[in-house]
């Protein structure tokens, strides 16, 4: 089970629900436990299949890095037809109880899962670009929950697909710096310039500051019934400006260190600003 928990990636499948969550209390006039008990387990197991997929995949390149090469398909502890067996259920399994909440989360699930399989991880090998189609799956969840209470993709939808969307470049790009080696190791070169620069952190940047201005959208009333008070805007404003502080100063010091606390800003903002937006409209 230890195994099935690291083909899954079982933590990273539980932040993804945590957005898809966050999103229905954001879009929810009233909580039904039946239907935020199918968003939160068909938005893990369309997540679980994917992360099988990707591994069934990346075998031969996973068994390269350090990071990876102990997972349980390149060390040998798992069959191939046991990984593509959790895979292809879960698929389904995901898919089928997003779609008792609304076709809509049905496809925006399934859609996630295709490009995540299909496009993103064979492109990683690749090009750099293959973060920007990574960034559409992975920005899916948030508004996932929104569209599973509302069945609706309208403006609020889109600012909380636009914030997640935004918020994984500077995240994944620090992941990329410190772990630059052993990606090469695998042919996986995912800096936007493809290389350790200036550029590169400066680009990252650029990226930020997009995030925290998409984050305040809803203080200034144009995210529809998505709104935000002045105090949880202020919150959200200190949370980004923990992200812009980070990011500054792995561009003024491009070094691993500078990085790894630019990646632990970003594992911090994104959940906590989601806590804001709910506690803000829970208390509106």
């Amino acid at each position: 089970m230890r195994d099935v928990g690291l083909l899954l990636k079982f933590r990273l499948a539980f932040t993804v629900v945590f957005s898809a969550a966050a999103g229905y209390m954001l879009g929810a006039p009233v909580f039904y436990l039946s239907e935020f008990l199918l968003l939160t387990l068909g938005g893990f197991a369309i997540v679980g299949s994917s992360n099988a997929f990707n591994q069934i995949w990346e075998i031969e390149r996973d068994a390269v890095m350090e990071r990876t090469k102990n997972r349980p398909l390149p060390a040998g502890r798992m069959k191939k037809a046991e990984a593509y067996a959790w895979a292809i259920g879960l698929g389904i399994a995901g898919t089928v109880s997003l779609g008792y909440l609304n076709v809509v989360t049905a496809a925006f699930g399934l859609l996630s899962l295709l490009l995540y399989v299909l496009v993103y991880t064979p492109m990683k090998a690749h090009s750099p670009w293959a973060v920007l189609i990574g960034a559409f799956p992975g920005a899916i969840p948030f508004l996932l929950g929104w569209v599973a209470v509302t069945g609706d993709f309208g403006v609020e939808a889109g600012t909380l697909f636009a914030l997640q969307f935004i918020w994984q470049f500077p995240h994944f790009w620090a992941i990329a710096w410190v772990g630059y080696e052993d990606y090469a190791r695998a042919g996986y070169y995912l800096l936007p310039t493809r290389q350790k620069d200036r550029t590169a952190t400066f680009v990252s940047v650029v990226y930020t500051i997009w995030m925290i201005l998409v984050s305040v959208l809803p203080a200034f009333g144009v995210t529809g019934t998505l709104t935000l008070s002045l105090p949880a805007a202020v919150v959200v404003l200190l949370l980004g400006a923990d992200v812009f502080r980070c990011a500054w100063s792995h561009h003024r010091n491009p070094s691993d260190i500078a990085a790894k606390k630019l990646m632990f800003a970003t594992i911090r903002y994104l959940p906590l600003v989601q806590i804001t937006y709910v506690i803000d409209h829970t208390l509106a």
